[in-house]
């Protein structure tokens, strides 16, 4: 079973920063329903989004802005499958927003196989006014890395677009994360330059992440802790610290 995981005092303290706290009652849950329930259920489009994160005006421009060119784009590449452009609220938004409820004094977060920008993106629009945010967002593949440029730009992100292979890209940050990127064994290699350095991983994985978290355990050592989603019931939010090889 995974090991019980306190994160850093940095990035538990009580006192939410700047645009970090408008998820500060979306404490991750001990079990059943989440507290994005004020219902039960995960946000299903922009108003219950907004009444579930108590996200700005502001903030929620912004989301919409880049929904739109999400959607432009993915008429000239794939970046999302079509039909999860409909679950954009649940599916992509929510599920990206609720790591900052894990790390609410974290300012800088490195987002490993941006893609489309879930998490990376959401997270800088939602830390665009908190003083010394910075997302770094990651990718390989140049096309993807020029969505995400326009986004950041259109925008005016506090966002940084890196193309380069996450594995060989070293970074001091507070948190690393990513979402369906690879299973954790192969994660944690991906992972394992910005962990060394100091960060709490920060990871979005499916029902199997029990399973996956044992079958890592045969290469690395790591403290772990799964907390249940709050945008799908089957999924998880992985927390990893104290990374190394086994011998």
């Amino acid at each position: 079973m995974p090991e019980p995981y306190e994160p850093p005092q940095s990035l538990r303290d009580s006192s939410p920063r700047g645009g970090a706290g408008l998820l500060r009652d979306l404490s991750p849950p001990s079990g059943g329903s989440g507290p994005e329930g004020r219902g039960g259920l995960p946000p299903t489009d922009a108003q219950t989004f907004q009444t579930a994160t108590n996200a700005t005006d502001a903030q929620m421009a912004d989301l919409a802005a880049y929904l739109a060119l999400l959607t432009a784009w993915n008429e000239k590449m794939n970046l999302v499958g079509p039909s999860a452009l409909a679950q954009f609220w649940p599916r992509h938004a929510f599920d990206s927003a609720q790591l900052l409820s894990h790390a609410p004094q974290a300012l800088t977060w490195a987002d490993l196989g941006a893609g489309a920008g879930f998490p990376g993106v959401i997270l800088a629009i939602l830390l665009k006014q908190t003083p010394g945010a910075q997302v770094h967002l990651v990718d390989s593949l140049a096309k993807r890395c020029r969505f995400l440029s326009e986004v950041v730009q259109a925008l005016d992100l506090p966002a940084q677009v890196h193309n380069a292979r996450a594995e060989s890209f070293k970074l001091s940050v507070d948190v690393v994360t990513a979402r369906a990127l690879a299973p954790m064994t192969k994660l944690l290699g991906f992972a394992e330059p910005y962990l060394k350095r100091g960060a709490t991983g920060l990871f979005l994985k499916g029902q199997d992440a029990p399973a996956e978290l044992e079958l890592a355990r045969e290469t690395w050592r790591f403290e772990a802790s799964l907390t249940p989603s709050l945008s799908n019931p089957d999924g998880h939010v992985v927390e990893i610290r104290g990374l190394s090889r086994v011998r």
